[in-house]
């Protein structure tokens, strides 16, 4: 029903009509303890409340740039809303190298995108932190949906934008994909060559986590009860009945709630990283409905990942990442040139907005040498 091992979530936001409880739904399909089992295998992942250690700054600003509010049409004439960041005092005759920046799922431009675009655009690059379709101030009808082309689309869509700026050079765009837009921005690279070099940090390959949980963990037969329920509620909403929501972070820790969920919780949940996104409301943030949230189940991001190449690939993710068997994945299946970075010490979140462990340097370092 709701996608519980994607996030592990453990209890109903405060919001209207959201998915069941991680205990209703292990109930529901029979899984056991063990499907989790993953979770209990990075302790290090563990948060307090508003941990803002390591520099953590999700809401960095800078004297040495300048931020403006753009827009712009996908070829879905879908409006995607962007932070458009750029070096202040740029020689109006010197054409810059431009990237793309995505968020993390469920997240907004303000959660850790326009953090990295800030950063970048202190380097020299004229950067694009973006808001995908479906969320933030980007349009999409319904909130909160789950369409992998459309976000990909958005990538390119943003290309479309940078590269007909008088300000950008067209043939020096790379991109940089957060968490889930990892694997989006690879979607997006596979057919379009004008994304020049790509970098992911912290990525989820959305499809392989919704059909086999972290560390394959979720059975064929769980993923087949899980469509079947999704596929259910379309009956009920298309009968008018009130929308649901999948898994997402929680809005209370309790005793039990696992290190993955604090984490997640330590950023989405406290100042520390809380935004209330346009045309939704806090208690749906990181909450994709539950109906649309299958389609992931069709996406492959990583099939024929190799023909990007000989174009740059660039994986970063921690070395305590829950999520780093998605990057290792990518850069295996991935051809030259393509390098895998560790940051030691540091978790999924981490490398969210923590200014200490996030390597910025690396990430200026490879766009320079590859957008030069």
């Amino acid at each position: 029903m709701t996608n519980i091992f994607l996030f592990g979530a453990d209890s109903e936001p405060d919001g209207p009509a959201v998915g069941v409880t991680r205990r209703g739904m292990l109930e529901w399909t029979g899984a056991s303890v063990a499907a989790l089992g993953t979770l209990a295998l990075f302790p290090s992942s563990s948060a307090k409340a508003q941990d803002m250690s390591n520099d953590a700054d999700n809401f960095y600003t800078s004297n040495r740039v300048t931020r403006e509010k753009v827009t712009f049409d996908t070829q879905y004439r879908m409006q995607v809303a962007g932070n458009l960041i750029l070096p202040k005092n740029s020689p109006s005759a010197v054409k810059l190298p431009a990237l793309v920046v995505g968020h993390p799922m469920g997240a907004v431009k303000e959660q850790s995108a326009t953090l990295y675009a800030t950063k970048m655009a202190e380097m020299g690059f004229a950067a694009l932190a973006i808001d995908l379709p479906f969320w933030g101030e980007s349009e999409g009808a319904a909130r909160q949906i789950v369409s992998p082309d459309v976000y990909a689309e958005a990538f390119s869509a943003a290309v479309d934008f940078l590269g007909t700026r008088a300000f950008v050079d067209r043939d020096r765009i790379g991109g940089i994909g957060i968490c889930g837009s990892g694997s989006f921005i690879i979607s997006a690279a596979k057919i379009d060559p004008r994304l020049r070099a790509i970098a992911t940090v912290s990525m989820y390959d959305m499809g392989s986590a919704n059909r086999d949980a972290l560390n394959k963990s979720l059975s064929v037969e769980q993923r087949k009860q899980i469509i079947a329920a999704a596929a259910e509620q379309r009956y009920a909403e298309f009968a008018g009945g009130a929308t649901r929501y999948t898994g997402g972070t929680v809005h209370a820790l309790s005793a039990d709630t696992d290190p993955i969920q604090r984490e997640f919780y330590d950023f989405y949940r406290t100042p520390r990283g809380m935004v209330t996104p346009a045309s939704s409301t806090p208690e749906l943030t990181t909450h994709p409905t539950l109906t649309s949230n299958t389609k992931f189940m069709n996406f492959y991001p990583f099939n024929d990942i190799e023909t990007i190449s000989p174009r740059p690939l660039l994986f970063i993710t921690g070395d305590q990442a829950h999520s780093r068997e998605f990057s290792e994945d990518a850069y295996n299946r991935a051809a030259e040139p393509k390098e895998l970075h560790w940051v030691a010490g540091a978790g999924h979140v981490d490398l969210y907005d923590r200014t200490a462990l996030i390597p910025f340097e690396k990430l200026g370092g490879f766009f320079r040498q590859h957008l030069a």
